[in-house]
């Protein structure tokens, strides 16, 4: 079942003075059911937007859009009781606990605060249900807003930016409870500008740049379009990568470390090595690996090296 569905969606925000901005420029994606769906692109790529009006916060200036099949405004509404969301910053009132705030979040959703108790373990905030929020920590306040979509047991939950600005560990947990709502079966649209945490959860994602879709599609047919070869050699690594950089074959490259990471079309291992000991270098090590989504991310958007990085 498709669960959402964009059809050159698009949004212009008018100014006083010439023609304003447009946020999202013709969108058309896909959501099928039980897909952890990435939404990926940089700050102010038009993803919040995207989701406001998918919520009916914000009104599309052109295109349309479907929800669970649906599409007019009594269908629209109806969906919407079927979603659990939550924006890039979490709003809750902050001198109520953890736990009081979800009451209210019930009250609002028409659910039973039985509910309360299951999502607050869900999220690992059981023993910390009676803290304020304005004393939690920013990984708590978003686990905290992860269990207020779950309340009500909706069938499509939209996150905007859930590990934005956590550390490692932050990350590590809100990824965690992710994988645990796709395993119950629901529908989960992700958006995110940090390439390695959607690789490492999602199953399906869409890229978008300047409020365009660029690419769409599973995470494994994105990183598997092309070989990556590790190239190792001592020396300079920005000299290594310049030589690597010049072979016919090669495709972006970039330095990991003590070695070089470069995109093959054909795999041709050997060629590459042929070719650098014609130059004089000679590869101390030479392999082959999964391209991952931060490389395809750069080959189709020509995106800078460092995107996606936590700040």
């Amino acid at each position: 079942m498709t669960i959402i569905e964009t059809e050159g969606l698009s949004k212009r925000y008018t100014a006083l003075r010439g023609e304003g901005t447009l946020a999202v420029d013709q969108l058309s994606v896909q959501v099928e059911a039980g897909q952890v769906y990435g939404f990926l692109g940089p700050n102010g790529s038009g993803k919040t937007t995207t989701i406001g009006m998918l919520l009916g916060i914000i009104n599309p200036s052109g295109g349309a859009f479907r929800l669970f099949g649906g599409s007019s405004p009594a269908e629209l509404h109806a969906a919407r009781q079927r979603i659990g969301a939550t924006l890039e910053y979490p709003n809750f009132y902050p001198y109520l606990s953890c736990q009081d705030n979800l009451r209210i979040v019930a009250r609002v959703k028409g659910s039973a605060e039985t509910e309360i108790s299951e999502v607050l373990d869900t999220v690992g905030l059981a023993p910390r249900r009676k803290t304020k929020f304005k004393a939690c920590s920013l990984g708590m306040k978003q686990r905290l807003a992860l269990a207020a979509t779950m309340i009500g047991d909706p069938a499509l939950i939209i996150l905007d930016e859930p590990a934005n600005g956590l550390d490692p560990a932050g990350q590590r947990e809100i990824r965690g409870i992710i994988r645990e709502l796709a395993s119950r079966g629901k529908t989960i649209f992700l958006s995110s500008h940090m390439l390695h945490e959607v690789e490492r959860t999602c199953t399906h994602v869409a890229i978008i740049e300047t409020g365009r879709l660029v690419r769409e599609g599973s995470v494994d047919e994105l990183t598997s379009a092309r070989t990556v070869a590790a190239v190792g050699a001592d020396g300079e690594m920005e000299t290594l990568q310049r030589a690597v950089s010049e072979f016919e074959g090669a495709g972006h490259t970039r330095v990991d470390g003590n070695r070089v990471l470069v995109q093959l079309a054909d795999g041709g291992l050997s060629e590459l090595n042929r070719f650098l000991a014609g130059r004089g270098i000679y590869a101390s090590h030479l392999s082959l690996e999964r391209q991952s989504l931060e490389d395809a991310f750069m080959e189709i958007t020509g995106a800078p090296e460092g995107f996606g990085e936590v700040q």
